[in-house]
């Protein structure tokens, strides 16, 4: 007797068959995709326009259904219509009752709903109070001496106690209704003033909050990076992630591991279904095990719409891994396409829904022929994997270009990294769906299943990390839908005439070698291969929405000014210079942008002292600095206008502060401003001053002959508080220079760098070089001349 399942092996390395995908496969998902695109360009239209394109497509069916032709065409518009007709029907629902009207007069009203996502706390602005930010499904309104049904989502906005809501609760709230952002599905955001729960969420939502809270005691032992990696893996639940990993796993394309989409739960599926080959589970149980599997997952992850989404489309996705039901799997994806734009109609416009539906379509269309091809140049023994692989390149090729629009970038190292991490999602997640289980008896064994699930996880984790800063990772990208067209079209072209690629590679191996050397010598910047660049005197680093300064004492000697708002970024920014000592740090202010990189710079290096400012506030940073450099018996001091401080090949001026200036941000104004000279360079370093610090200096300049000397022969001025416009602009006029640096995050909440403050510097003849443009940005000397140089 032989294996029918090893016997099926041999065949599949002996040949690979290649399939072919039949025009009844696909007749069905040109007309979902053509709807899809239609409703999400017409979606947020007024009725009027909406119902004439309505009309205009019975029109055009009417048109062809007598003419007796054009069957494929009348399927395509017909499908159009009925999503269409979908669309509208929902605006029409959404609009009953007074909930408009209340919320464009931006009424006060109390409304009864259920709430529909977990209160999410939002990161704090400039010293504000932090905001809670929740949904939840409006079903009456109260208001202007009326009441009223409803049948809308709404968005709410409250202070910490909104924090106490749960999942399915029904609750009454009292706020101030506000419209909401353009194209958003919400029709009203509530800040609420008071809530009172009125029901107590269901039974599956208590088990499924029982279970999650129990993942998160099993995994409080493990190391940060586990504790906030391995709920995200198993539930979709970020919350306790660190900043940096999120930003490393951003950076890899391997976001979708710790989002429930139906590319995550189709990875899942795939490998517990090698799995199952792995351990002899017959082929007919399989497809039950992974399903159980799946419905598990969602358990855990709590049955939302999103949820429920992801796993249908992670289900068909499965079907990519049935030769025989392959056939059915392009139909059943595009009845669901269908089936979800009718029932929820805003999923045309959800980067979710899109996200899940073209990693199904990959996974359909590739994963058979490419894990067949790949198990057939495996050992036997680790065949089963063929699948496993294929998934994240299937998934990858087919998101790429969407992910284009939401980060700009394309990930050189992100279907490595993803082959790396995919074998390791199955084994956490396991651990995790486990660990939840056995917490419900016992915490102590669940922490046990919690450190095996969280061995997996931290080598996700460090795969990230390390992905994160290979040199040329990551491929600046054209924005927006010309970057997405453009990807697409290199991806089609790719998948198209790979298989001759590869035929030539194998006969010319030279010509292809040239011509891979030839390419990326043509997309990898040469900063990326020669950074730090000969001669540097000053570099600003890209830390995000944050500053960070370098200027060089020496060899491998720096004065640091500032240290951003995350220690990976300045460790990698002095690392990424050659840095391993430093003569002093000054911290400008005690704004968390500013100082809460600096265990980054503190840890693996030789630091003499640390500088501040002396105004002491806020406090909670001032504590932090304090303890941060008494663990290591740094010596903190302040200084103050009138300082000169002198370190190697560098000396410095301090300009400010003089005094405390009440007015605007007290933090802000008290920055210590640097005017630093090293080699041939002069660059004024100003901190975060605004409007009232910024005048003060433009009268003291006016005043002191000494320092309208120096400001007249600076060469590089970094600009203050990221690009605000709350500044003095007597003062960019008076410090007038070649080269303006700013220190900004990309895409950042506060707007930065603002238009008034880019007039500016163009009014006033600055070349801008902005961080989040650039990179990194050093300041070289090359003999008798000064140059720019950035990383990217």
């Amino acid at each position: 007797m032989t294996d029918p399942d090893a016997a099926e092996l041999r065949a599949r390395r002996d040949a690979w068959t290649r399939e072919v995908i039949r025009f009844s496969d696909v007749r069905l998902l040109v007309p979902a995709l053509a709807a899809w695109a239609l409703l999400a360009g017409t979606l947020t239209w007024s009725a009027g326009p909406r119902w004439a394109v309505s009309v205009a497509l019975v029109l055009l069916v009417l048109v062809l259904q007598l003419w007796g032709r054009g069957r494929p065409l009348v399927l395509v518009l017909g499908v159009a219509l009925l999503v269409q007709v979908a669309g509208n029907g929902q605006h029409a629902l959404r609009g009953l009752g007074d909930l408009d009207d209340l919320t464009a007069a931006r009424a006060v009203v109390t409304v009864e709903a259920t709430i529909t996502s977990d209160p999410v706390l939002l990161e704090a602005r400039g010293g504000s109070e932090p905001v809670v930010m929740a949904r939840a499904s409006a079903h009456r309104v109260d208001g202007r001496g009326r009441t009223t049904s409803a049948h809308a989502p709404i968005s709410l906005r409250g202070d910490a106690t909104l924090l106490r809501l749960k999942w399915h609760e029904g609750v009454r709230l009292r706020g101030r209704l506000a419209p909401p952002q353009p194209g958003y599905p919400e029709v009203a955001v509530l800040r609420v003033s008071s809530q009172e729960v009125t029901k107590p969420a269901g039974v599956v939502a208590q088990v499924a909050e029982h279970l999650r809270a129990g993942l998160r005691r099993a995994v409080d032992p493990t190391p940060a990076d586990a504790r906030g990696l391995l709920p995200g893996l198993v539930i979709g639940d970020t919350s306790r992630t660190p900043a940096d990993l999120t930003d490393a796993m951003q950076a890899t394309g391997m976001t979708h591991l710790t989002a429930v989409s139906g590319s995550n739960i189709a990875v899942v599926g795939g490998l517990v279904l090698g799995l199952c080959v792995l351990i002899g589970v017959r082929r007919r149980w399989r497809p039950f095990v992974v399903a159980l599997a799946i419905l598990g997952f969602v358990v855990l992850a709590r049955p939302e719409p999103s949820v429920v989404r992801a796993a249908a489309m992670g289900l068909i996705g499965l079907i990519g891994m049935s030769r025989s039901r392959r056939a059915a799997g392009l139909p059943v994806l595009s009845g669901a396409i269908v089936v979800v734009l009718v029932i929820d109609p805003w999923m045309a416009r959800s980067f979710g829904f899109a996200l899940s539906a073209l990693a199904t379509l990959g996974l359909l269309l590739f994963t058979r022929p490419w894990g067949d091809a790949i198990a057939a140049r495996l050992h036997p023994r680790v065949a089963f994997m063929g699948p496993a692989i294929a998934i994240p390149v299937a998934a990858q090729a087919m998101c790429a270009p969407l992910i284009v629009l939401l980060q700009g970038s394309v990930s050189i190292v992100g279907v490595v990294a993803n082959l790396v991490a995919a074998p390791l999602v199955a084994p956490a997640t396991v651990a995790g769906v486990a660990a939840a289980l056995v917490s419900v008896v016992a915490d102590a064994p669940a922490q046990l299943l919690g450190w095996l699930g969280a061995v997996p996880t931290l080598v996700i984790a460090r795969t990230a990390r390390v992905m994160a800063d290979v040199p040329g990772g990551t491929l600046p990208w054209p924005d927006g839908p010309p970057g997405a067209l453009l990807l697409a079209g290199l991806t089609l072209t790719l998948l198209v005439t790979g298989r001759w690629l590869g035929r030539a590679a194998v006969v010319r191996p030279l010509l292809a070698l040239a011509v891979v050397a030839l390419s990326a010598a043509m997309t990898i910047p040469t900063r990326v291969v020669t950074w730090p660049p000969d001669g540097w005197r000053v570099a600003f680093c890209d830390v995000g929405q944050g500053d960070a300064a370098v200027v060089r004492t020496g060899p491998r000697r720096a004065l640091v000014v500032d240290v951003g708002p995350e220690p990976a970024s300045a460790d990698g920014c002095l690392d990424s210079l050659g840095v391993e000592v430093v003569d002093a740090v000054v911290l400008t202010h005690f704004h968390a942008d500013h100082v809460e990189g600096l265990p980054g710079v503190l840890g693996g290096r030789e630091v003499g002292q640390v500088l501040v400012s002396p105004v002491a506030e806020p406090g909670h940073q001032v504590g932090e600095v304090t303890g941060w450099t008494r663990a290591r018996g740094i010596p903190v001091s302040a200084v103050a206008a009138g300082d000169r401080l002198s370190f190697g090949e560098a000396t410095a001026e301090v300009w400010a502060p003089v005094r405390r200036i009440a007015a605007g941000s007290v933090p802000n104004n008290a920055s210590i401003v640097l005017a630093v000279h090293v080699g041939e360079v002069d660059v004024l370093l100003l901190g975060d001053v605004e409007r009232e610090a910024a005048h003060d200096l433009v009268l003291r300049m006016r005043r002191d002959p000494e320092m309208a000397s120096a400001a007249g022969e600076l060469d590089v001025v970094k600009t203050p508080h990221h690009g605000s416009a709350n500044l003095d602009p007597a003062l960019m006029a008076a410090v007038r220079a070649p080269v303006a640096v700013i220190s900004v995050g990309k895409d950042n909440d506060y707007g930065h760098p603002t238009a008034a403050h880019l007039s500016m510097l163009r009014s006033n003849g600055y070349a801008a070089y902005r961080t989040d443009q650039r990179g990194h940005i050093a300041v070289v000397e090359r003999g008798d001349r000064l140059q720019v140089v950035t990383a990217r």
